[in-house]
């Protein structure tokens, strides 16, 4: 597991904005003890991030957290935490301890595990993606105020189906 100060530091985040502790579950079969052990105070939320529908078992599945803030949601330095996890079929997940509150999560299946969203040559996305709350994304990104969840103390489970 990653201390504190060394995900502080690798996140680039001030330490008043420093998250609590970040795990990840690297396989569907681990994933309950995994989850369990998501670093963090103990009165503080566990989001558990459950994805599923990825077109493969190839690359990882790219995991984002944002505050609640449209300003730095999707923003290239707007992320509160990233973790890029194997992808293990049927359901990949990873787990974020952070203070109770609101948040976003937006996701993706780097298949070629080349560590970028790719997309095609007319701009739509080549890589499967999603968002906390599964809003449909016919024409563009979802806005903040359907993607955000509230993360209370405990395990909060958020699942999310890819699109692709």
């Amino acid at each position: 597991m990653l201390s504190l100060a060394r995900v502080t530091r690798a996140l680039g985040l001030r330490s008043g904005l420093a998250l609590l502790g970040v795990a990840m579950a690297g396989s569907a079969a681990a994933s309950a003890s995994e989850a369990a052990s998501c670093e963090g105070a103990s009165s503080g939320a566990r989001v558990l991030t459950r994805m599923t529908g990825m077109a493969s078992a190839k690359g990882n599945i790219t995991v984002t957290l944002y505050p609640d803030d449209k300003d730095r949601f999707l923003a290239s330095r707007g992320k509160l935490a990233r973790r890029r996890v194997p992808v293990a079929l049927p359901m990949t997940e990873a787990c974020f301890a952070v203070p109770p509150g609101r948040y976003a999560i937006a996701v993706y299946h780097d298949a070629n595990d080349d560590h970028d969203f790719n997309r095609k040559l007319t701009g739509l996305p080549a890589e499967g993606y999603g968002f906390s709350n599964n809003p449909v994304t016919r024409f563009g990104l979802p806005p903040l105020k359907d993607v955000r969840f509230e993360a209370a103390a405990g395990e909060q489970p958020v699942y999310i189906k890819l699109s692709y």
